[in-house]
């Protein structure tokens, strides 16, 4: 499940995404989220070869109900980052989050951006296998991911906590954060240099099993 302002934060990041509006065609013209898609529900079945080939891009799903069905699909063709945006359109709206209204696009383009402030796989190997004095790896996904495997050291942290939890961190080393595909990492690292932290994060997608294994794969 997203919520809405994280998905305005990635909206005003620029941070790659696809977002799905399953309304009919008629009903999503007359108001839609900024930069949406328009697959109606009826049409999604069929619709898997227009989805990206990435597996781990996040997809964002929202009409005017909770949508499981569409969700259960999308998770079903391997998009492990697949969500719903809590509340539908109407919870957008209330937000206050812009609206736009017209024809929607109905090609998918998604295009991950090299994003500033990325540490390098083979660093952050190096740092999740030997340690590091001065550096920290911090796992901002939420506490019931973390517990399923954490890698050796690493401090949990949940991205949405960080602003409230931040002086749990030592600020004489580096914050290295990591989620599942870079995104949470991306938010934890930006609040984390508001806050004088000194920080990096890990843009990639990363396994962790209940040994502290991992497996690191580049979007």
């Amino acid at each position: 499940m997203s919520e809405p302002s994280y998905l305005k934060d990635i909206i005003e990041r620029d941070i790659a995404h696809v977002l799905i509006d399953l309304r009919s065609q008629a009903e999503a013209g007359k108001g839609f989220i900024q930069g949406a898609v328009n697959v109606p529900m009826t049409e999604l079945a069929d619709a898997k070869d227009r989805f990206p080939d990435d597996k781990s891009a996040p997809i964002i799903l929202y009409s005017d109900t909770m949508s499981e069905e569409a969700f259960k699909t999308v998770r079903g063709w391997g998009y492990r980052e697949a969500t719903i945006l809590r509340g539908g359109f109407d919870a957008w709206k209330q937000m206050g989050g812009k609206v736009s209204a017209g024809e929607l696009k109905t090609v998918i383009s998604y295009v991950p951006k090299p994003r500033p402030g990325e540490i390098s796989i083979e660093e952050f190997k190096m740092i999740a296998e030997s340690g590091s004095p001065d550096k920290v790896i911090l796992d901002v996904r939420d506490t019931d991911e973390a517990m399923h495997g954490m890698l050796k050291n690493a401090i949990n942290i949940p991205a949405g906590q960080i602003k409230d939890r931040s002086a749990e961190l030592p600020k004489d080393k580096e914050i290295i954060p990591h989620c599942t595909t870079g995104i949470r990492a991306e938010m934890a690292y930006d609040e984390l240099k508001e806050k004088g932290f000194k920080a990096r994060f890990l843009n990639a997608v990363i396994q962790v099993d209940k040994d502290g294994k991992y497996e690191i794969t580049k979007k």
